[in-house]
C-alpha cells in the first residue's frame, strides 16, 4: 500500500469483526477514528479508505483493518482506479514506499497518536 497506510488489528487471534468481544468492539470505533485522524492530518488525502482484510489462502486468516490515504496523485499513478480495484493493483504491483519516508511517517504518526491520547486523557479527568 502507499505511504501513510496504517493497519489496525486485534492482539488476539480474531478473523472477523463479529468475533470481537464487547470491550474490543467498544474500543474499535474510537481507535479507527483516531487512526483516520492521524492519516488525514499527515497525508491530507482526498479520501481515506477504511476497509477490512482477513483473507488467507484458503480461509480467513487474521483481522486487519487498513486505513489508507488516497490522494489524486496516488489515483493518477494507478490510472484513476478507485476502491478495491486501486488496492488490488497496488498489492499486485508490489510497489513499496521508500523506507526512510516510512520511518519519518511512523515517527510523525506516533507523536500525533501521543497527542491524541494525552488530549483524551485530559478530557476524561
Amino acid at each position: 500500500m502507499n505511504l501513510g497506510t496504517l493497519i489496525v488489528g486485534p492482539r488476539e487471534h480474531i478473523v472477523a469483526i463479529a468475533e470481537l468481544d464487547d470491550t474490543a468492539a467498544a474500543e474499535l470505533g474510537p481507535l479507527l477514528r483516531d487512526t483516520a485522524h492521524v492519516v488525514e492530518t499527515l497525508c491530507r488525502p482526498e479520501q481515506t479508505y477504511v476497509c477490512m482484510w482477513s483473507h488467507g489462502r484458503d480461509a480467513r486468516k487474521h483481522l486487519h483493518i487498513a486505513v489508507q490515504p488516497v490522494t489524486a496523485e496516488v489515483r493518477a499513478r494507478y490510472g484513476g482506479l478507485r476502491s478495491e480495484q486501486l488496492q488490488a493493483r497496488m498489492l499486485a504491483d508490489g510497489d513499496e514506499p521508500d523506507i526512510t519516508e516510512v520511518e519519518q511517517f511512523c515517527e510523525q504518526a506516533r507523536e500525533l497518536f501521543r497527542t491524541i491520547t494525552d488530549s483524551s486523557a485530559e478530557h476524561r479527568s
